[in-house]
């Protein structure tokens, strides 16, 4: 059995870490280099960057943040936020990144998963995916959870899967920074529908919720933020906790 990753997640405007509720009211959250030397020391698997206004403010990502935080850290690092073309993933992994994470450019153009896949391999792209619960379905939505598409999540995780992509970040946004546990039933869903790992992410409040995401939802890895940030959960109780459940994790 493949072992479950625990990922922190760096969500970064204007150089800080932030953290919102599904989306909205973002609030500060700490310095994002101090956060990740801290989350290396106490054992996360990998840690996950995003630029959550690189896209609507058509900024590319900030590549010096990036270099600073790949030479303090010994963990596999992934970086999203404004990356539209081959170029810009060559400057991110120049700087230090391990993967990049693409969302808006690759669904309006998905030929991007392809070019970097080809380009850089599967194992170093991850498609994110913001997905909605409405009408009966989960909707995939665009720029930082701003635009709705009439796409359904489980069928553009499967073309990504398809055009080359090696892991899928899906956030649901229902449950993001509700604290009320993760979305088990569309993470499981796409989950058992296609063949690369699915990174949870949304909803993360107690040791419980990990339990369930990787039980029952399927899950690869489980990300979160706020729970970390603000210490509500330490990273090396959770994974002792995972460990006495009897789920396959790195101690």
């Amino acid at each position: 059995m493949l072992t479950k990753r625990i990922i922190p997640c760096l969500d970064i405007k204007d150089g800080r870490t932030v953290k919102g509720v599904n989306f909205e009211n973002i609030r500060d959250a700490g310095d994002p280099i101090v956060l990740a030397i801290e989350y290396s020391k106490q054992g996360a698997d990998e840690l996950v960057f995003l630029d959550i206004s690189a896209t609507n403010e058509k900024r590319k990502t900030l590549s010096e943040v990036v270099n600073r935080i790949a030479k303090n850290i010994n963990i596999p690092f992934t970086v999203g936020g404004g990356i539209s073309s081959v170029e810009d993933v060559y400057e991110i992994l120049n700087s230090g990144a391990d993967k990049v994470s693409v969302n808006t450019s690759a669904f309006k153009n998905p030929s991007l998963i392809n070019d970097l896949a080809k380009r850089y391999g599967s194992q170093c792209v991850v498609v994110a995916i913001d997905t909605k619960f409405e009408n009966d379905d989960w909707y995939v939505y665009l720029n930082g959870g701003k635009v709705k598409t009439e796409k359904k999540a489980a069928d553009w995780a499967k073309e990504v899967v398809g055009l080359g992509a090696g892991e899928i970040l899906l956030t649901s946004m229902n449950n993001d920074g509700t604290k009320n546990g993760f979305a088990n039933d569309i993470t499981r869903a796409i989950s058992e529908s296609v063949t690369v790992p699915i990174i949870a992410s949304g909803g993360a409040g107690t040791m419980e919720h990990f339990k369930d995401v990787f039980v029952t939802g399927k899950a690869d890895a489980a990300l979160a933020a706020s729970v970390f940030h603000f210490k509500e959960i330490e990273i090396p109780t959770l994974k002792k906790y995972l460990n006495e459940q009897k789920i396959t994790i790195r101690l």
